[in-house]
């Protein structure tokens, strides 16, 4: 999988993926990241990148020019996707990861500001992504979350132990609870049937763990995921 950021900090996408399993991941050759700044290619002496807004109004602009260019100056492959990092945006959530997690390339718009230029929205004609119903300072870290939960889908980017196939959300449910050493900690024991070895009831209490915390936390994905039993 091959990851490009277009992003005016590319040292923040850098530095996250050189810790922990995402660095494992580079390392191993499971996915590349590669960041362009638009910085690079403003015709401004000052590299400019963005301007006051036209009909007035607080903030600043992207401006098209940079945003495009440094767009038309990554290689495209066969198998790739634009996405715009965006409050405007498609939820993202496992179903889009997955299917995200398809393509051999994920070419990512990192705004800041008051935004993108709406001409780069016309001319590129992006997926545009959200991670919430809120507004940051810029899309760095969206982009981010992007590229962590797509990365776990990927063969080799987990081990065995860190499997994806289990977590929150992989079956529609959120995941049970997790239990370690020691037995019992501040009067609060280790459920008796983790201890057992008997793997069908294991199983079937982390099934009505899932479905009761998913009932209490998530009423919204308990609702969805009865309705498709």
């Amino acid at each position: 999988m091959r990851f490009e950021v277009i992003t005016l900090f590319p040292e923040m996408i850098q530095n996250y993926c050189s810790f922990s399993i995402m660095k494992r991941a580079v390392e191993t050759g499971v996915v590349s990241i590669n960041t362009v700044n638009p910085r690079d290619y403003t015709l401004d002496k000052h590299k400019k990148v963005d301007d006051t807004p036209y009909g007035g109004g607080a903030g600043m602009v992207l401006m098209a020019q940079p945003y495009v260019d440094a767009y038309e100056s990554i290689e495209r492959i066969n198998n790739s996707v634009t996405v715009m990092l965006s409050p405007q945006g498609r939820p993202l959530n496992d179903s889009l990861v997955n299917d995200l997690s398809g393509y051999d390339q994920i070419i990512m718009m990192c705004g800041h500001y008051e935004g993108f230029d709406e001409r780069i929205r016309d001319i590129i004609k992006p997926l545009e992504i959200s991670i919430g119903d809120f507004v940051l300072t810029g899309g760095e870290l969206p982009a981010l979350c992007l590229i962590d939960a797509v990365s776990r889908k990927l063969d080799g980017t987990l081990g065995k132990i860190e499997s994806a196939d289990e977590d929150s959300f992989s079956n529609g449910l959120i995941e049970y609870p997790h239990y370690t050493k020691p037995r019992e900690y501040r009067g609060i024991k280790v459920p008796e049937v983790l201890l057992n070895g008997n793997h069908k009831e294991i199983e079937k209490f982390r099934f009505e763990q899932s479905i009761q915390r998913t009932k209490l936390k998530r009423p919204d994905l308990y609702e969805k995921y009865m309705k498709n039993q």
